[in-house]
């Protein structure tokens, strides 16, 4: 007897977007200062790493450690 596998459909991620509020950037900053990981920033804030290095560019700000 064969058994015929249901296959799965692949639901695709959708991103959800927020914008950045002025306490936000205010954090950023503060980090940026701070030179906390990128990584760590990402997990308290609830964003990507991407996200967090498009903002800091378009503020002018470094993230992470600079060597």
């Amino acid at each position: 007897m064969l058994v015929a596998k249901k296959a799965k459909a692949s639901k695709k991620k959708t991103s959800v977007r927020r914008e950045y509020t002025k306490a936000d950037v205010k954090e950023l900053r503060a980090h940026s200062k701070a030179k906390t990981p990128v990584t760590k920033i990402a997990k308290l804030t609830k964003r990507s790493e991407g996200s967090l290095r498009q903002k800091a560019r378009t503020l002018g700000i470094g993230l992470g450690h600079q060597r």
